[in-house]
This record gives structure tokens, sequence and C-alpha cells, in this order.
């Protein structure tokens, strides 16, 4: 859900922008858009274990600020169908970290998006190896190292981890061809919280 400098549709939120996102059913509705496709408030319901009359209200408060839309030309009166407005969300700026209540907005979307990838990779530890066919079980790749490096260096890293993700999913956004399922693609990078930075009277 975060964003990066590579991807021209990144939306960075304002203060109005978290708050109208900090809500749990408002993300998950937002992730399974972005992993499903278009869905009618019903179909969200469904998947999600709420009511359409619930879903409904919160796609319309996401449309107000922007997040999803209407599906030009399908759909009915009765029964509209909405997709994600395409793009990466940016959560973090240097006045909304100041802001008490951004820093708050954005935990709790961060809580849920979190909650949310957490159970894509359990769901494939568990059951992936015995569920997916062997071309699917081969493709995927679930990749960790730990390593001891600069603030600087992992800067360098993550602009050219993500560039490549973000070109990745920019060239298939929207693609809908045989043999093709939705796909997460996962990338964490973050200094250890109980580590130690190391000083230069420490180095040799």
């Amino acid at each position: 859900m975060t964003a990066s400098a590579h991807d021209p549709e990144t939306r960075i939120a304002d203060l109005d922008g978290l708050k109208a996102l900090a809500h749990p059913l408002r993300v998950q509705i937002i992730e399974a858009l972005s992993t499903y496709g278009a869905q009618t408030a019903s179909g969200l319901g469904e998947r999600l274990g709420e009511s359409s009359g619930s879903t409904s209200y919160h796609l319309r408060q996401l449309e107000k600020h922007g997040y999803v839309r209407e599906v030009a030309d399908r759909g009915t009166a009765r029964e509209r169908w909405w997709e994600r407005v395409p793009g990466a969300i940016q959560m973090g700026s240097p006045e909304l970290d100041e802001s008490e209540a951004g820093r708050q907005a954005s935990l709790v979307i961060m809580r849920e998006w979190l909650h949310h990838r957490e159970a894509g990779v359990r769901d494939i530890v568990e059951r992936g190896m015995t569920e997916l066919p062997p071309r699917w079980r081969e493709a995927t790749n679930l990749q960790s190292a730990s390593v001891h490096v600069t603030a600087e260096q992992l800067g360098e890293l993550n602009e050219r981890i993500v560039g490549l993700i973000t070109e990745f999913a920019r060239e298939h956004r929207g693609q809908r061809v045989v043999g093709s399922r939705p796909v997460q693609l996962q990338y964490f990078a973050f200094p250890v919280l109980d580590g130690h930075e190391i000083t230069e009277e420490e180095t040799p």
C-alpha cells in the first residue's frame, strides 16, 4: 500500500484521506479489489463476511476520497460494480508523521494491511505446497536474508527492488489472460529494532 517515486500513479494521502481509509473493513475492501479485481457490494460482502449494506456504505466513503470508483458500462442501477483506482498509496510524509492523528490513522491501516499480507504467506506455507499445481509451486518463492548494512545502503536496495516491483506491477496491471491468477508480491526491509548501530569507536 505504500508507494514509490517510480510509480507515476502514486497517490500521496493527506490527513483526511488517511482518516477515511483508517477503518479495518475499508482496508479489507481495498485489498480485495486489488487482489481479485472489480466486485459488487454484495460480492464483497460475501467474500469479507459482511452485509452488502455495510460494504456499500464503505465503498461510497472510499469513493468520496478517490480510492475506488464505479466501473463504467458494467452493472445496473441496483447492482453497481466497483474497482480500485490504480496506483500505489503513499501514507508517510514529514507533515503526517508530525501529526498524532496522522500517526494513529497510519497505524490502523498498516496493522490491517499487514494482517492481510501475513495471512497470504501463512496460507502458502500451510496449504500451498499441497493445493497448488506443480508450475505454481515452482513459481512460488519465499525469500529472506539477514545483513548488516547502513541506512544509505538499505535505501539504495529499496530503490532498486521497489522500482522492479512497481514496473512489473504496472506492466501486468489489469491483465486477464488464460493461465493468470491473483498473485501477491511482498517485499519487507527494515532495521531490527533491538539491534545495535555500530559506532566509529567499535570499528577496527
